[in-house]
């Protein structure tokens, strides 16, 4: 299986996205299927997890944590630092309804925080080192070489292996960088959505620094599943999204109608097409797929053994670009 380089670390160029199985803004979750979909994408070839401790108030953890004891050899496991709900410090954020308790998030970035928050997430792991550690969300009251510094810190004890950023923009890219290198940037990327290409991705291309795609299926909207009249459970936040949208729903379905044919002649799925020719993207070291099943991580997995010619991926890509769709 193909293998990328991720700072010291060798990831696959597949994620499997946990998210949703904390049903933390997804409308719940099944933990025996969670637990199906994480084991699934082990066996399968799937090897790096992306976790946060946010998604589900740690259970997403958790789960992986009971997953991967006694099969870590070869398993890279990413979590993150910064989003709390926990404590009245640091930058309020945004209130959710949380099995009807309203929570108040917390952008929390302080070095005491992020070493407490490493604490509690290699516990709920299982682990004594984190093979990559990223700051969630950037904060508007810790400065960003002051973060830095603490996740700097936790490589250099040997408590992680890589240490990366997640939603940061090239200004403070640029000042971590500056302090100390960065291993990866994960920011969202689909191939409706580009606008990393501008910026970000030639800086990280030039620097040596990997770019983690996140929601390049846009939350299944790419996937052609969800039509105009899908219903989502009580608690899942996707129809709050713009691309959600009704008139960018029907653009995005008229776009994937014309990718059918394509899909008939390899016989997969539309998101089969579309992850792979978003991980062979330039500039992409890894894109983050969500799976809340055996049968969804077996699809994302199949991906992976897919084979395009560069017409084929070029085709995927021009379609999608040209969707009109109306975003902020």
């Amino acid at each position: 299986m193909e293998k990328r380089s991720l700072g010291p670390l060798q990831i696959s160029p597949l994620i499997l996205g946990t998210w949703a199985l904390g049903g933390f803004m997804w409308g719940g979750a099944d933990e025996k299927a969670s637990m199906e979909a994480i084991n699934t994408s082990l066996d399968l070839g799937i090897t790096t997890i992306d976790t946060a401790p946010i998604y589900g108030e740690g259970l997403s953890e958790e789960l992986i944590g009971r997953a991967i004891k006694g099969r870590t050899e070869g398993v890279v496991i990413a979590t993150k630092c910064g989003i709390r709900t926990d404590t009245s410090e640091g930058t309020p954020w945004k209130v959710r309804k949380v099995d009807g308790v309203l929570l108040q998030l917390r952008i929390n970035t302080t070095p005491e925080s992020i070493f407490t928050e490493w604490e509690r997430s290699a516990k709920r792991l299982g682990v004594d080192v984190i093979d990559l550690y990223q700051i969630h969300w950037p904060s508007d009251t810790t400065p960003v070489e002051e973060s830095w510094s603490a996740m700097v810190s936790l490589k250099k004890q040997g408590k992680v292996r890589a240490i990366g950023v997640s939603n940061y923009n090239l200004a403070q890219l640029k000042k971590a960088h500056a302090l100390y290198p960065v291993d990866s940037l994960q920011s969202p990327f689909s191939l409706v959505r580009r606008d990393i290409e501008k910026e970000l991705i030639p800086f990280c291309r030039k620097e040596g620094i990997a770019v983690l795609g996140y929601s390049p299926l846009e939350r299944g909207l790419l996937t052609g599943h969800i039509g105009m009249d899908h219903p989502f459970p009580p608690g899942d936040l996707r129809p709050e999204k713009e691309i959600f949208e009704k008139n960018n729903r029907h653009l995005v379905l008229e776009a994937l109608s014309l990718l059918k044919p394509l899909a008939k002649k390899y016989q997969v799925s539309l998101a089969e097409l579309i992850i792979q020719a978003t991980i062979a993207h330039p500039g992409i070291t890894a894109a983050l797929v969500g799976a809340r099943n055996l049968e969804q991580a077996s699809q994302n997995a199949a991906a992976l053994q897919l084979v395009l010619t560069a017409d084929e991926r070029a085709f995927i890509e021009s379609t999608l670009l040209k969707t009109p769709l109306k975003l902020s």
